[in-house]
């Protein structure tokens, strides 16, 4: 079924107590507005509309792209009021799927579930809660058809005890919609136009209403404080455990990864403890991260060891390559087959050779290394000269012994060999030895200073 999407999202949060708009707080890296729009495309929509309003521009400055039209609410006078903003902007003939900004956890399966069947109708999300504190009440007749939602502050005592509550999401059909918006009244305690007011209008003009529920209760839950938004965090991450360990992965502690984007993973995949990735992660057959490694954006190929306290970032690592412990990968890096980056090593937009290692204490960077180079412990290129950055060539073979400066723009060619504590300015031939002569003194029954009494 084709429908219109709104998301209500131009609240103002209070409870955050931050300047940010609520719905652009992340969630698991992404804002909490990210993840409904993800579930709303998942439906095929005709339209998406985001309603916005606190923060001013911030929102669609953040979220902007070509599937969706935002709508600011100014002022602010209720659901009703800011689905009114929407009317322009959506198709009359289609039925119009209303979810809020900062309810992300909803799942595609229940909106699907909820917007499935044909026929005029209004279908309404509810949920029973043990704690309904906050939430509209719905209201059932002796039949149990839904006859109102009324909200917590206009509620009576008998009402407020309803453990069935509105969760705000609704199937809203498209031919009605406009005449019942118009139909709204602010005659409440909060002086707004409810959108769940369309209730009782539904039912004066005997229109059918029906229910639906999701399966996890967790999908309704929204974010008004920072507390909600740490507990939702947490189910967020239980949840992409879950799906990790269900898909084979083998996570030393499910309570210890926090994935903040979309990560993908071969078979016998292991992962240890306080591992981040964020952004795009994808993870070959039988690659073994190690405790306290960050990844971010970076396709790790089969076979390779990530050891622990390694941070890579926007790199592709090939197979069978073994990264760290404590090393740094940074954006634009190529890893062939059989590398080795060890600690306390940094390497910044290089592409390196199959087989070649840099092991100790080095930083590579603007540099293409050829296969089986050897660079040794304390190496670094050289690549700005305070203006430009300029790029090193180091090709096949090559030795580089330990703490070698390699001052870019420079190459050093197939099968050459650089002795420890060189500073190479110039290219170097292939085959060729290239060193800095340095006369070593030597002073013979020489003391060395003691402290005085």
């Amino acid at each position: 079924m084709s429908v219109n999407v709104v998301i209500l999202a131009a609240g103002q949060g209070k409870r955050m107590q931050s300047t940010l708009p609520k719905v652009l707080h992340p969630l698991a890296g992404l804002p909490l507005l990210s993840h409904v729009l993800t579930t709303a495309r998942a439906l095929n929509p005709t339209h998406i509309c985001v309603v916005y309003g606190h923060g001013g521009e911030q929102v669609p400055n953040a979220l902007r792209a070509p599937d969706l039209s935002f709508v600011k609410q100014e002022p602010q006078l209720g659901t009703g009021h800011a689905l009114q903003q929407a009317l322009p902007l959506i198709d009359a003939r289609k039925d119009t799927l209303v979810l809020y900004g900062d309810v992300p956890l909803i799942a595609a399966t229940t909106l699907k579930a909820l917007c499935a069947g044909s026929g005029e109708r209004l279908r309404i999300l509810t949920a029973e809660v043990a704690d309904p504190v906050g939430y509209g009440r719905i209201v059932r007749n002796d039949i149990n058809a839904i006859i109102a939602i009324i909200e917590e502050k206009d509620a009576t005592d008998i009402q407020r005890c309803i453990a069935e509550i509105n969760t705000g999401i609704m199937l809203l059909p498209g031919k009605r919609l406009a005449s019942w918006l118009e139909r709204l009244s602010n005659r409440n305690a909060q002086r707004e136009y409810y959108l769940t007011d369309v209730v009782a209008l539904a039912v004066k003009d005997n229109f059918r209403i029906e229910s639906c529920t999701p399966d996890d209760p967790s999908e309704i839950l929204g974010v008004n404080s920072m507390r909600q938004l740490a507990e939702l965090e947490c189910i967020q991450r239980q949840r992409n455990a879950n799906r990790l360990l269900d898909a084979g992965v083998a996570l030393a502690d499910p309570l210890r990864i926090d994935v903040r984007g979309d990560l993908r993973c071969g078979r016998d995949v292991r992962i240890d403890v306080n591992c981040v990735f964020e952004g795009s992660v994808d993870l070959g057959d039988n690659v073994v991260v190690g405790a306290n490694c960050i990844l971010r954006n970076v396709n790790i190929g089969a076979t390779t060891r990530v050891e622990p306290f390694s941070f890579i970032d926007d790199a592709m690592i090939g197979k069978n390559c073994r990264i760290g412990p404590y090393a740094r990968i940074r954006p634009g890096t190529k890893l062939a087959a059989d590398v080795h980056i060890g600690n306390f090593v940094e390497v910044k937009a290089a592409d390196i050779g199959i087989g070649s290692k840099a092991n100790h204490l080095s930083y590579i960077g603007d540099t293409t290394i050829g296969r089986n180079v050897n660079v040794g412990a304390g190496t670094i290129t050289c690549n700005y000269d305070g203006v430009n950055k300029h790029r090193t060539v180091i090709e096949d073979n090559v030795l580089i012994g330990s703490d070698v400066q390699l001052v870019a723009p420079v190459t050093v060619h197939a099968g050459a060999t650089i002795a420890a504590g060189a500073t190479i300015t110039k290219d170097v031939q292939a085959g060729e030895l290239a060193l800095t002569e340095k006369k070593q003194i030597v002073k013979p029954g020489w003391q060395r200073p003691v402290k005085k009494r």
